[in-house]
């Protein structure tokens, strides 16, 4: 079942870039990392890939390097949303997603539709997609919650729907959709901080950030705690990881896990236009975090 494939860790994987074109010798470095981290799969084109600067053409092109590059080790996840329905449905025509084993589809963003127009887009959606479909609540970017009402009712108007990558913030939120779900529909954390929470109510597993710059520490934490280990992985959520994720995402994202990623000497820190290079003191907290929590 595709339910199995995107249970415990997903890496939200970044797009490194070179002189503002994309850094494929640092892809291959990033997709081998994260594997050998213990990543149990790849989510590609994402908006931690920076997806919303990359040409059409290099969409393709980035997920069939990583497609190449992984090799069937993991199971991939490719994102695909729009705020123009009719333009992703057309895209998901033509798009080869025949390696993955299903989308990433965020919600409308900055349309702000209402619950009857984010339910219409998302039926519209699995109709059209070719494999199965998580969709993807996050409304600091897109400018509007999906509720767990709406979320509920997509789950149970069609088995095409398989999870939530729900990054709303509230962990009540989350919890209405763990309780009135369908069999065999995940809730999935989009908010690296949350999902020892998440687990400890029901929840399948984590969407990640943090999981680009230190997959082996992060994906044991998590692990542990989907095998029941709740205690231990507060803890070291609480005591290792509360800083660096901060870190994370203090600057915004992915501007801030790519300097963290330079930190550790896997890619450099470039990212395209809108976004900017993270600050000094950014990079200086960064390093320090890195040998204080050794997070290599």
């Amino acid at each position: 079942m595709i339910q199995e494939k995107i249970k415990g860790v997903g890496v939200a994987l970044i797009t490194p870039f070179k002189n503002y074109a994309v850094d494929y010798d640092a892809l291959a470095l990033m997709v081998d990392y994260v594997i050998e981290g213990g990543v149990d799969y790849i989510v590609a084109l994402g908006s931690t890939a920076e997806t919303a600067t990359l040409s059409l053409k290099e969409r393709q092109e980035v997920l069939d390097f990583i497609v190449e590059r992984t090799a069937e080790r993991v199971p991939i996840v490719a994102g695909m949303g729009s705020n123009n329905t009719a333009e992703l449905v057309e895209q998901l025509r033509t798009f080869d997603l025949s390696q993955c084993v299903a989308i990433l589809c965020v919600t409308p963003y900055y349309n702000k539709p209402s619950q009857e127009g984010i339910y219409r887009h998302f039926m519209a959606v699995a109709e059209a997609s070719p494999i199965p479909v998580i969709v993807y609540n996050v409304p600091g970017r897109t400018g509007v919650n999906m509720t767990a009402e709406t979320t509920l009712r997509l789950a149970n108007a069609t088995e095409r729907i398989v999870a939530i990558k729900e990054a709303v913030g509230d962990i009540e939120q989350m919890q209405r959709i763990i309780d009135g779900r369908p069999d065999n529909f995940l809730v999935l954390s989009g908010d690296d901080g949350l999902t020892v929470e998440l687990i400890k109510r029901g929840g399948e597993g984590v969407i990640s950030v943090a999981a680009n710059a230190f997959p082996e520490l992060f994906c044991n934490c998590i692990h542990r705690a989907m095998a029941g280990d709740i205690e231990s992985s507060e803890r070291e959520m609480r005591e290792i990881f509360t800083e660096p994720l901060n870190l994370i995402f203090r600057e915004g994202n992915p501007v801030s896990v790519k300097v963290m990623t330079e930190a550790m000497g896997l890619t450099n820190s470039e990212v395209r236009l809108p976004l900017v290079d993270g600050t000094e003191a950014l990079r200086h907290d960064i390093k320090e975090a890195i040998t204080k929590y050794d997070l290599r």
